[in-house]
């Protein structure tokens, strides 16, 4: 809103902070560590209060980071995973259940294939209760509705390592959000706009 582009820039004494700018900067402090375990409760049910950091700029550039990676996470290379085969079976990238390994340092992706290799720092990042990777191995599963009897079928006949190629690619988003948000300056969580 104008009131609150109005209470930053007074507040920090820069009329040159823009809408995108103030954006970005609430994206980050919506990722900080602190504010998010300060928070926890109010989060989950009221609006959330964005406190006054002593250094806005540093938390908007790595807001506007945050949106470049998230966005394009289509975009982002993908991080090396190991390939585990399982030897003398026919090469099959067709998935149908995905689950973490025991360790959470791999994918089980099929009866042929375990993506393993994955640094435990990409649970770390969480979209509501749980990590990226948890809601990619969630969503990308065949499934039937009951009710409806459709089958959704994540599997690409045209692009048939699209899912491995995907699960790298969160894997990197997620390492690459983990680093930004832990680089992040310090939070005055006494100061609320």
């Amino acid at each position: 809103t104008q009131w609150a582009l109005d209470r930053f820039r007074g507040h920090y004494r820069d009329e040159s902070i823009s809408r995108d700018d103030l954006f970005h900067y609430v994206y980050a402090v919506l990722h900080h560590s602190a504010y998010r375990e300060h928070y926890a409760t109010n989060l989950r049910r009221d609006l959330p209060r964005v406190p006054l950091a002593p250094d806005f700029w540093s938390f908007a550039h790595a807001g506007r980071r945050l949106v470049e990676v998230q966005l394009a996470y289509e975009d982002q290379p993908e991080y090396s995973l190991r390939l585990v085969e399982v030897p003398g079976e026919k090469l099959d990238w067709r998935v149908s259940r995905m689950r973490l390994t025991r360790d959470r340092q791999g994918v089980a992706y099929n009866h042929f294939l375990t993506l393993a290799g994955i640094p435990p720092e990409t649970l770390e990042y969480k979209i509501g209760n749980r990590s990226a990777l948890e809601w990619v191995i969630d969503q990308y599963q065949v499934s039937t509705d009951k009710r409806s009897g459709i089958t959704n079928d994540p599997n690409r006949p045209d692009d048939p390592r699209y899912i491995v190629r995907l699960i790298g690619q969160v894997v990197t988003v997620s390492l690459e959000t983990m680093k930004i948000v832990k680089g992040l300056p310090a939070l005055d969580q006494g100061k609320g706009s």
